[in-house]
């Protein structure tokens, strides 16, 4: 079940510093962001057996859409201070990227293209 949760942020007149940690279960084992989509261009769709992913915007926006076991979510990422956490078994598209969106994703399982997901559940 995707879980969206308020990262842990700091600040004052020097700036602000948000801070990722406890939230994957095990080790982060792989980082990677995805940028420059084209209006209109969709990303993922597709699941894994056993990789959660933390779906962080560090800048822009996109809106996710989940499929999991009870129902389908839509979120909006806008914000750094926001981590969308998707879990074994959620289905997912990223779509509806802002010209300026990077998108940040932590993994706690190293690519392995056995543990993916394509039909939608």
């Amino acid at each position: 079940m995707p879980q969206l949760i308020e990262l842990n942020t700091f600040g004052d007149d020097r700036g602000k510093l948000t801070v990722f940690e406890k939230i994957l279960p095990g080790d982060i084992k792989r980082a990677f962001y995805i940028y420059g989509v084209s209006a209109g261009e969709q990303r993922a769709k597709h699941g894994h057996k056993k990789t959660w992913n933390a779906l962080i915007a560090v800048a822009g926006s996109c809106r996710v859409v989940v499929t999991a076991s009870k129902g389908e979510h839509i979120f909006l990422l806008n914000s750094p201070d926001q981590c969308l956490v998707i879990e074994p078994g959620d289905w997912h598209i990223m779509d509806e990227f802002s010209s300026d969106a990077i998108l940040l994703v932590l993994s706690n399982e190293y690519y392995d293209k056995e543990d993916y997901v394509y039909p939608k559940p």
